[in-house]
């Protein structure tokens, strides 16, 4: 699901601004002003803020969280150890993926592609994924106004994940539309409210409840 953390790391391994306009750094944050076009944005150790309006390509770090604010846009958002949000109308061309880390999507943004991490919360107030969820111990929070397309996937624990011992709750609130198979390869509580559009359920079979 994810790429390994050696992926990323060796990624940073050659460190530099280059005249392509990318923004690379080791042990420091890193903050694009608002409106600000760039290249590639990284860092190992430090956070990452993209500004309202700004315009990036990939941003990764190893140890830190990313914010994407207000009608940003960004290819690939990737981080390890650190959250992620996107602000209200920010946009992701591709995909969002974390390995520890929360995953929150404001009212009116969008990612193209999937979302996923392994040990993390997902949030969608509002918010439209285009290439389906996927998660093997996080919650999973879908709003109303919200719109999943692909699916959502609760993968089986492997040997290098944390195992929590506790079921993954899955809600999906009134008003809200998962399109694609729900696939449960574990154990989860589902809360589905009476106004959401789901697709087929697949897997084990969910302990299921019922939201007004």
């Amino acid at each position: 699901m994810i790429r390994y953390v050696a992926t990323l790391v060796y990624a940073f391994s050659a460190v530099a601004l280059g005249s392509s306009g990318n923004i690379s750094k080791v042990n420091s944050s890193i903050e694009v002003d608002p409106g600000q076009q760039a290249g590639d944005v990284s860092t190992v150790n430090g956070s990452i803020t993209i500004g309202s309006d700004a315009r990036v390509r990939d941003v990764e770090t190893v140890n830190g969280a990313i914010r994407v604010d207000p009608r940003a846009e960004a290819r690939t958002v990737e981080t390890v150890n650190g959250s992620i949000t996107l602000g209200e109308n920010a946009v992701v061309a591709e995909e969002v993926s974390a390995v520890n880390g929360k995953l929150t999507l404001r009212g009116g943004a969008r990612v193209d592609g999937r979302v996923e991490n392994v040990n993390g919360d997902f949030r969608l107030e509002g918010a439209t994924v285009r290439g389906g969820l996927g998660t093997v111990n996080g919650d999973v929070f879908v709003g109303a106004g919200s719109r999943v397309d692909g699916g959502i996937l609760v993968e089986k624990p492997s040997g290098w994940s944390w195992n929590r011992s506790d079921r993954p709750r899955v809600t999906i609130e009134s008003g809200a539309v998962v399109n694609g198979t729900l696939e449960f390869e574990r154990e989860v509580d589902l809360h589905v409210g009476a106004g959401a559009v789901v697709g087929p359920v697949e897997g084990v079979a969910p302990q299921r409840h019922a939201l007004p």
